[in-house]
């Protein structure tokens, strides 16, 4: 989930970038004024009061909009602070009039397309309508330079680009951040059905090795016990098939819980290569061409399942790599991918310390920590032969 966070803080701060933007415009500007003289005060200090608020209600709606809500009424009050603010201050695009943009960039999420058009040539009509207010009374400083033609076709270009390229470019910030959450919930979803599904497959099992003997042991423990009083004989020869259907029982749980244990290496990569490729991310193996050594299999094995779980859990991997090999006296597993898990390798997570103590009991070595290349690698090495 700290991958969420991150892609959300990200978000959160390109959107709330514009109203900084609005900042180092309405600054500019005041600047130029007031180095000219022409700072009109009675002007400034409404202007800059509900710019403040402006701001302060904009983080207020960035938050909302990011938990996939619309404060309609909130959304409305600042519509009216922007106009505030363009108004008093000037209405110049590039000054105090990127309220307004500002406004509209924020106010056009989560909303249908028809809605944004409508806010959108809403906003330009605003504009260009405080635009002209301003040159007639002699505000701004774009009369300095240009003639009210000239400066109402600036207006006109400036706010119906920004107009036309501010909602959308928001629009796809929010939607990638969407996107983003759901396919980390699929793939949290994706592990829970994994989990299902080998629970499941566990009691079938079960069910198919053990449920016969046992119902044939009830039975005919029953029957024995009606037979002990009419032919002791019987009962004793029911009794003694009791006796070898438990053993059976018994025997065939042993070896199906030892199969569960002792996970077979070949079958563990080609799982979890699938399950990777199946989640976007790319997996490559590289095996040594002899079969490794006695009892190092089933250890891997185990080490693979962690570290891909990790993979899959931890990280935002695009690529998977794992290496095997041994000489005469080690062997040694190497799993990559470039989905860093900010983490210390002192906190490795349940999942890798019990992993580190199974290596231990072997007489092996687990590491797991962020290389300087911006990589997570997994490292597990066993001494030739194994201990125990």
């Amino acid at each position: 989930m700290d991958e969420i966070r991150r892609a959300r803080r990200h978000t959160w701060v390109a959107l709330v970038s514009v109203i900084a933007v609005m900042w180092v415009c309405i600054s500019l500007v005041s600047a130029i004024e007031l180095g000219e003289g022409r700072l009109q005060w009675w002007r400034f200090v409404p202007a800059l009061i509900a710019a403040a608020g402006f701001t302060w209600l904009c983080t207020r709606l960035i938050n909302a909009m990011l938990d996939r809500r619309y404060p309609t009424r909130q959304v409305v009050v600042a519509a009216a602070l922007a106009v505030v603010t363009a108004g008093m201050g000037g209405a110049e695009p590039f000054g105090w009039g990127w309220a307004l943009i500002a406004w509209l960039s924020i106010a056009t999420l989560w909303i249908s397309r028809r809605r944004v058009m409508v806010l959108a040539f809403g906003t330009f009509a605003a504009g260009m309508a405080l635009g002209a207010l301003s040159l007639a009374t002699g505000a701004g400083i774009v009369t300095i330079d240009l003639g009210v033609t000239e400066a109402l076709f600036s207006y006109a270009l400036f706010y119906g680009l920004m107009c036309a390229v501010a909602p959308p470019s928001n629009r796809m910030l929010v939607w990638i951040l969407t996107l983003a959450v759901q396919a980390h919930e699929g793939r949290e979803a994706h592990t829970r059905l994994a989990v299902a599904e080998e629970r499941l497959r566990l009691a079938r099992d079960l069910h198919d090795l053990v449920g016969h003997q046992l119902s044939a042991i009830a039975v005919k423990t029953e029957l024995a016990v009606r037979l002990s009083d009419v032919d002791q004989g019987a009962a004793k020869a029911e009794m003694t098939e009791i006796n070898t259907l438990t053993r059976k029982a018994l025997r065939e749980l042993r070896e199906a819980v030892r199969g569960y244990r002792d996970l077979d290496l070949a079958a563990e990569l080609n799982s979890v290569k699938g399950v990777l490729e199946a989640a976007g991310v790319r997996c490559e193996v590289h095996l040594p061409y002899r079969d490794l050594p006695d009892g190092v299999a089933p250890v891997f094995a185990y080490a693979v399942r962690e570290a891909v779980t990790n993979v899959l859990k931890h990280s935002t991997a695009t690529f998977c790599d794992i290496t095997l090999r041994f000489t005469d006296q080690e062997a040694e597993l190497r799993v990559r991918n470039d989905g860093v898990a900010r983490r210390q390798a002192a906190d490795l997570g349940s999942g890798l310390a019990g992993m580190g103590e199974r290596m231990a009991a072997v007489g092996g070595e687990l590491a797991a920590h962020p290389t300087d290349d911006g990589e997570f690698l997994l490292t597990a090495v066993v001494s030739l032969p194994l201990r125990g």
